[in-house]
C-alpha cells in the first residue's frame, strides 16, 4: 500500500502579489496551493521542496493542514512578483525574486505514492534524469511550466523544452495552459494541441484557460467552466485545478474529476490564498451545473 496518495515535488515560493502597485507577500507555488487543496479534499499528501532555512517556518501552514513536508536547505527561497491591474486580473507581469536550486534525487524520501506530481515553478527545479527516476516508481504528473518557464535575469520567459519528446514519454498526466499549448505545438485550437501533446505519451492532458479546464483522456474531451464572482484569488488557479483533478482521478473517472476541478477552482479564485475547503459550496455548485 502506498504511503501517500500524491507526492509533490517542487519549490515552495515566497511571492509578491502586486495589484495596482500595492504589494503583499504570500506563500505560493504548486506545492502550497495544490497540497493544501488536496488535503482539504481528504487526500494524503507529501511535499518535497527546497528553500532558505530562514523561511522554514513558512512551511508550518502546510503542516497544519496535514501535509507531510520534506524540505532541503537552499541558498535562497524561490519567489515571483506577480503584478496585476485590478481591472483585469487575467493579465499579469512576472519578475523573478529568487531561485532555490535543483531538487536532487537524494532529496526524495523513500516513500511510495499513487501519483508523483512534478510541480515546479520554473525551469531548473527538476531535470530529465529525476523525472525518469520518479517514473520508475509510479505514474508521474507534470506541469509543463516547470520546463518552459525559463529564468533570464530577473525575467521569466518562455523557451521550448528541448527534451520534450523524451520527457513526455515518461508522463501520465500533463498540465498545460493555453499559451503553453500554443507555444509547444503551434496549434491555436486547444483540442488539436491536446491530441498532438498526447501523441508524445501522456495518457491525460489537462488544459487550463481563463474560461475553464478541458481534459483529453482516452480519446475523449471533457470540459468544466470557471465561473468565479471575483478574481481576488487568481494566483494559484492552475495549481489548484490540476491537483484537484489528480486527487479526484484517484477515485473518479475523467468526466467527474474535471467537474470537481472546475468547481473547486471557481471557488478558489474568489479568495486569495489556498482553497478554503468548503465542500458544501462545491456540492452546491456541482448541483447547479447538473
Amino acid at each position: 500500500m502506498a504511503n501517500t496518495d500524491i507526492l509533490m515535488i517542487g519549490h515552495f515560493a515566497k511571492d509578491q502579489i502586486i495589484v495596482d502597485g500595492n504589494a503583499t507577500t504570500a506563500s505560493g507555488g504548486a506545492v502550497t496551493y495544490g497540497s493544501i487543496a488536496l488535503r482539504r479534499l481528504g487526500l494524503r499528501v507529501a511535499v518535497v521542496t527546497r528553500l532558505h532555512p530562514d523561511d522554514f517556518p513558512l512551511l508550518d501552514e502546510l503542516r497544519q493542514a496535514g501535509v507531510e513536508v520534506f524540505a532541503t536547505p537552499a541558498a535562497e527561497t524561490s519567489g515571483i512578483a506577480n503584478s496585476y491591474r485590478s481591472s483585469d486580473m487575467e493579465r499579469r507581469q512576472t519578475r523573478l525574486l529568487g531561485f532555490a536550486g535543483p531538487i536532487q534525487e537524494a532529496d526524495i524520501p523513500d516513500i511510495e505514492a499513487r501519483i508523483y506530481a512534478i510541480a515546479p515553478i520554473m525551469a531548473g527545479e527538476v531535470d530529465l534524469p529525476l523525472l525518469k527516476t520518479l517514473a520508475r516508481r509510479g505514474p508521474v504528473s507534470l506541469d509543463v511550466q516547470g520546463f518552459v518557464r525559463v529564468r533570464a535575469g530577473q525575467d521569466l520567459v518562455f523557451r521550448p523544452w528541448a527534451e520534450m519528446a523524451e520527457g513526455l514519454a515518461h508522463v501520465t498526466y500533463l498540465k498545460v495552459d493555453r499559451a503553453e499549448a500554443e507555444h509547444l505545438t503551434g496549434q491555436t485550437d486547444l483540442r488539436t494541441a491536446a491530441a498532438q501533446l498526447a501523441a508524445y505519451g501522456p495518457k491525460e492532458i489537462v488544459l487550463t484557460q481563463s474560461s475553464g479546464v478541458t481534459v483529453y483522456a482516452g480519446g475523449q474531451f471533457y470540459h468544466a467552466p470557471f465561473s468565479p464572482r471575483s478574481l481576488a484569488g487568481r494566483t494559484g488557479r492552475g495549481d489548484t485545478c490540476f491537483m484537484t483533478y489528480l486527487g479526484k482521478r484517484l477515485s473518479l473517472p475523467p468526466a467527474e474529476a474535471v467537474r470537481w476541478a472546475g468547481a473547486v477552482t471557481t471557488l478558489k479564485q474568489e479568495k486569495p490564498g489556498p482553497w478554503d475547503g468548503d465542500l458544501a459550496a462545491v456540492e452546491r455548485l456541482l448541483a447547479a451545473r447538473t
